[in-house]
């Protein structure tokens, strides 16, 4: 029990909320096609509040859900490497979304449709 919960605020609480403002980025690159600022500021709060929702109660205990699985198969199987391979790929992951969108913009992580015109 002490090791998931230094895992969870150590690691999966600082990805998650990676994960939160790199979807943070996307929220106010799309509300750029609002043109008013009162209905911006409106829908940028309740997607920010929708994404922190969504963060908090499904995708951390997600991921805690695997870390936690690789870590009993990887354990009967020889040690915790799936698990710290699962970190790596995780922080990885993150990392080439960081680097996409602060270097090459938010359009490089968007699907064609959802780009802005």
């Amino acid at each position: 029990m002490k090791t998931t919960a230094a895992l969870e605020r150590y690691y999966v609480l600082p990805c998650c909320l990676l994960l939160l403002n790199l979807g943070n980025e996307i929220v106010s690159y799309k509300s750029r096609l609002i043109g008013d600022g009162l209905l911006r500021t409106l829908f940028i709060m309740g997607l920010v509040l929708f994404g922190a929702s969504v963060m908090a109660y499904a995708v951390a205990p997600g991921i805690v859900w695997c870390i936690q699985s690789l870590r009993r198969t990887s354990r009967t199987h020889g040690g915790g490497l799936g698990e710290v391979l699962f970190l790596l790929a995780l922080g990885g992951v993150i990392f080439g979304l960081y680097y996409r969108v602060y270097i090459l913009g938010v359009e490089s992580v968007l699907p064609a449709g959802w780009r802005n015109q």
